[in-house]
């Protein structure tokens, strides 16, 4: 079970800064979607050049052109690029073309998606790697939490790996954990903890029992 650390909010050097100290305990780090419009791919590349050994996801949330735009992703150093599953399966479909040109792996981010047991299976037909329940910022203010879609998600794939994002901190772990994703993301829930260390530390502790 991975843990993916979601970076939104920080700037570049805020970024680099906070991976000092908590990238023993990270396997994956996400280029957030606020943090890539702020930075560009340069995040992606500065990352990738200082933490080798990490594998770095680029959030582009990709809904259009997807094999020009996951081949932005993967050329700047990413192992994995998000698209919407809500977009067209075209668009899927040129990410998991240009994915395995590479060798690299993409997400799909379920985020707004209503009918899982009539999407899930058509998006793994499609050959991604990774199908991620993401409760969003605005849902999660409204007092939505990803557990429910996570249930629900483990319902209905077959092979692809799961991921789970949304709110999740070190008190709440342990109930995504008893369903066992592939990858546990979370942001603010250590990067806005009082001790991101100690938060990290409790996160990755939880995910490896």
């Amino acid at each position: 079970m991975k843990l993916q650390l979601a970076i939104d909010e920080l700037n570049l050097a805020e970024a680099l800064e906070a991976l000092k100290e908590l990238h023993p305990y990270v396997d994956i780090v996400e280029v957030g979607t606020p943090f890539l419009i702020d930075a560009g791919r340069e995040a992606v590349r500065q990352i990738k050049e200082a933490y080798p050994t990490l594998e770095v996801l680029c959030d582009a949330k990709i809904m259009d052109a997807g094999a020009y735009e996951a081949q932005l992703a993967y050329n700047a150093g990413a192992e994995y690029v998000t698209v919407l599953g809500i977009t067209d399966d075209l668009t899927i479909k040129g990410c998991v073309e240009q994915a395995q040109k590479q060798k690299r792996q993409v997400m799909v981010d379920l985020i707004c998606v209503q009918n899982y047991e009539e999407r899930i299976p058509v998006i793994e037909a499609l050959g991604v790697d990774v199908i991620a329940v993401h409760t969003g910022a605005d849902q999660q203010h409204a007092g939505r939490t990803p557990l429910e879609d996570l249930k629900e998600l483990k319902q209905y794939t077959k092979k692809v790996k799961v991921a789970v994002a949304g709110g999740i901190n070190s008190e709440t772990v342990g109930a995504y954990v008893a369903l066992e994703p592939d990858i546990v993301i979370v942001g603010s829930g250590i990067l806005n903890a009082d001790d991101p260390l100690a938060a990290a530390k409790a996160i990755k502790a939880a995910l490896k029992q």
